[in-house]
């Protein structure tokens, strides 16, 4: 029985040690950041390959290391799926020492992510998810919602349009988080200015084909037909509506629009639309500068998640030196604590439910006779303030906001 005491005793301090040796090795080790994106597929072009250049952009031009520790950068593709999603993300956690993930531009593979990065208490940057939901029923405190969301998208295109005088609409969703949030906070924009919502209907996740969508969206006879998706979806549905004469009776109206779907459509398909942007490369001299550097480094206009992953990844940094730590808890207590400025972002503030609040734009896509230059695709209409784009926390659900 003594043995038995002893053996116990032995094992137990073998398993202290390797522990401990673990630790320190995490310690000493290179700092691990991942991104987590759409490498192949629909939002490749507003995340995917951009969102790793701009992430080792901000780590070199951190100094590319910290605390003492080389920063290191993976990557991986989530192929849209959130059980693929999640295993990486609980693999980069588990048996990478990966501190933080980024990007991750599908709402329902974020979700997942941001479901793991709370359990394991590690920073969720998340750049390209559009789900309000990431700071509402399911906020975390490691996480961190940087670049949009469904509600201000909402907010800038769906009351800009309706103050236009768009009574009736008909929404062409995205069958999944997505799109069912952009739908549902667009509701409450146009019930609130007086409108109706006609009909709606759902389409699968990379759609080829949208005649049947469409023709039921025409049916409606709608005044505007929003389109509650992104990507390669969103320039599929546009350039078929094209195709079937629908823009010639109806609006279309993107609720989700990237400066690179409009590249990929070109300006002949896409002027007019209406559309609310974190970021415009074009706005000042210093998102112009910054997004030269892109520019040269891909050949691609950077999109508003490339700007944000970007800013997230300089915050993070600058937040866990300040800390002196890469514990997630207090690294995203100090990102809350401290100001973001930067190029895309000024005096932004992150609240309590992980939001960060800054502007957003509003922006009409310029007629081909109006572009001067490369990429010279919006005209300003409007800046809509922080405070205005984004739901107030104590509406939005959060368990963490406190209650006073």
């Amino acid at each position: 029985m003594v043995g038995g005491k002893r053996l116990g005793a032995t094992i137990l301090c073998l398993v202290a040690i390797v522990g401990l040796n673990r630790a320190n090795a995490q310690a000493t080790g290179p700092l691990k950041l991942g991104v987590l994106t759409d490498m192949s597929s629909l939002y490749a072009d507003n995340g995917g390959p951009g969102s790793v250049v701009a992430a080792q952009m901000a780590i070199d031009d951190f100094g590319g290391s910290v605390l003492g520790r080389k920063i290191e950068l993976i990557a991986a593709d989530h192929q849209n799926k959130a059980d693929v999603g999640g295993v990486i993300a609980r693999r980069w956690i588990e048996n990478e020492n990966v501190e933080a993930i980024l990007d991750v531009p599908n709402s329902a593979v974020a979700l997942a992510v941001q479901g793991i990065t709370r359990e394991k208490k590690k920073l969720f940057l998340a750049t390209g998810a559009a789900t309000s939901r990431l700071t509402g029923d399911e906020c975390s405190q490691t996480g961190i919602h940087w670049t949009y969301d469904t509600y201000a998208l909402s907010q800038g295109t769906t009351k800009a349009v309706s103050k236009l005088g768009v009574k009736s609409w008909f929404f062409l969703s995205a069958d999944y988080s997505l799109g069912a949030q952009l739908e549902a906070d667009s509701r409450k924009v146009i019930d609130a200015e007086g409108g109706k919502v006609v009909g709606s209907v759902k389409h699968p996740i990379n759609t080829p084909d949208f005649s049947s969508f469409l023709l039921q969206a025409q049916s409606s006879k709608a005044e505007a037909i929003a389109l509650a998706d992104a990507g390669g979806d969103f320039i599929n549905v546009v350039k078929q509506a094209g195709e079937f004469g629908v823009t010639k009776t109806q609006k279309l109206v993107g609720l989700l629009v990237f400066i690179a779907d409009v590249n990929s459509l070109g300006l002949p398909s896409a002027q007019g639309l209406i559309l609310s942007s974190a970021f415009y490369w074009d706005l000042d001299d210093e998102t112009r500068a910054w997004s030269k550097r892109f520019i040269d480094k891909t050949n691609k206009v950077p999109t508003m998640i490339h700007a944000g992953t970007y800013g997230a990844v300089m915050h993070y940094l600058k937040a866990a030196a300040a800390a002196g730590s890469v514990d997630g808890p207090t690294v995203a207590s100090k990102m809350r604590e401290i100001p973001v400025n930067d190029f895309m972002t000024k005096n932004g503030k992150i609240r309590e439910d992980g939001r960060l609040v800054r502007d957003m734009y509003l922006f009409r896509v310029k007629k081909p006779e109006e572009s001067k230059y490369r990429f010279d695709y919006y005209q300003l209409l409007a800046t809509i303030p922080g405070n205005e784009a984004f739901k107030p926390q104590e509406e939005g659900g959060c368990p963490l906001v406190s209650k006073k």
